[in-house]
């Protein structure tokens, strides 16, 4: 027999024990709102966007703090810096001064800084608990519709039909207008703003409940859900430990597109006159003051404008950021 020219048995063996000594690297498993999180990350759009809102978000519950630093009461008179002629703030760029950072209202010389900050509060938690009124109140009624079907889905269904078909602003705007000064021992800016947040919510549901449901109709039919039910699972079981986990995500992707659509809605009743009572302050409600004075003093539109559209947009994009993490197939 002929000898192998090469002897590689020493070779492998050594391979083998240098393999041998070398630690395996633990694979980690990552939850799948790591992995969105991960994704979230790589999106600096989206990440700009929710910085942008946590800055608003703290600067809504920290404004009496703000306020008396950087500013002045939002209700207390300048009378003294209002030209006495035409009724519009003395010096440049409608009073901005070391002191008045935004300058000052027409007419009154309310403090214009003071009273944004203070109007991010009213918009921000009339859109915030409006949106979880209405994401409360959808979920609920689209697993119902979703999970039991028949009858129960028809009539549902026909509900959230009927409530999609009403103008929603003229409705609202006639419905805030009946309510009277006083219910149940709340009145003024409390009674107001409650009156908008379950309006607003109570119209936002059947959305947040179509999406639920279509959801429902497709989660019902999963392995994992024959199988809690081949085991003797509840429908009680069933909905809270298999449907809901899986329903968090689209939810979330919707309150966060939610939320800017109820700050424009607040801002547009609060433009007509059906919002927030003055004196509080209201992005929406400045609007609607500088209408009359836009021409003499353009700065007092320019500012609560900009704050509209600035908190709007970082909504939509933290929103659209998050839609894409969470499903990066439906995105495309």
């Amino acid at each position: 027999m002929t000898a192998p020219l090469h002897d590689t048995s020493a070779a492998e063996t050594a391979a083998v024990d240098v393999a041998a000594d070398v630690p395996a690297k633990a694979i980690q498993g990552r939850s799948p709102w790591q992995i969105a999180w991960t994704r979230l990350k790589r999106d600096r759009v989206a990440l700009a966007g929710g910085i942008v809102v946590v800055f608003l978000v703290l600067v809504a519950v920290f404004a009496p703090l703000i306020v008396s630093l950087f500013g002045h009461p939002p209700d207390e008179f300048h009378e003294e810096l209002i030209d006495p002629l035409f009724g519009t703030p003395t010096g440049d760029w409608g009073g901005i001064s070391k002191d008045f950072l935004f300058g000052v209202e027409p007419i009154n010389g309310r403090d214009v800084f003071s009273r944004v900050v203070y109007g991010a509060r009213v918009s921000l938690l009339v859109a915030f608990l409006a949106a979880m009124f209405a994401v409360v109140l959808g979920t609920l009624f689209g697993v119902v519709a979703g999970f039991f079907g028949g009858w129960v889905d028809a009539v549902i269904s026909r509900v959230m039909d009927m409530l999609l078909s009403f103008p929603q602003l003229l409705f609202t705007i006639a419905l805030i207008a009946v309510v009277p000064n006083s219910v149940a021992g709340f009145s003024g800016t409390g009674l107001r703003m409650a009156v908008l947040i379950v309006v607003i919510g109570f119209f936002g549901w059947p959305y947040v409940a179509r999406i639920v449901r279509g959801q429902t109709l497709s989660l019902r039919e999963r392995e994992y859900v024959e199988a809690a039910t081949s085991l003797g699972a509840g429908r009680g079981y069933i909905i809270f430990r298999e449907l809901l986990p899986n329903l968090i995500a689209p939810i979330t992707v919707y309150t966060t597109l939610m939320i800017p659509t109820n700050i424009l809605t607040e801002a547009a009743l609060s433009f007509l006159g059906v919002g927030v009572k003055p004196p509080t302050a209201s992005w929406g409600q400045m609007l609607s003051k500088a209408i009359t004075t836009y021409e003499t003093d353009p700065m007092f539109v320019i500012i609560p404008g900009l704050a509209i559209f600035v908190t709007v947009l970082a909504f939509n994009l933290f929103g659209d950021g998050v839609r894409d993490a969470l499903d990066p197939k439906g995105s495309r």
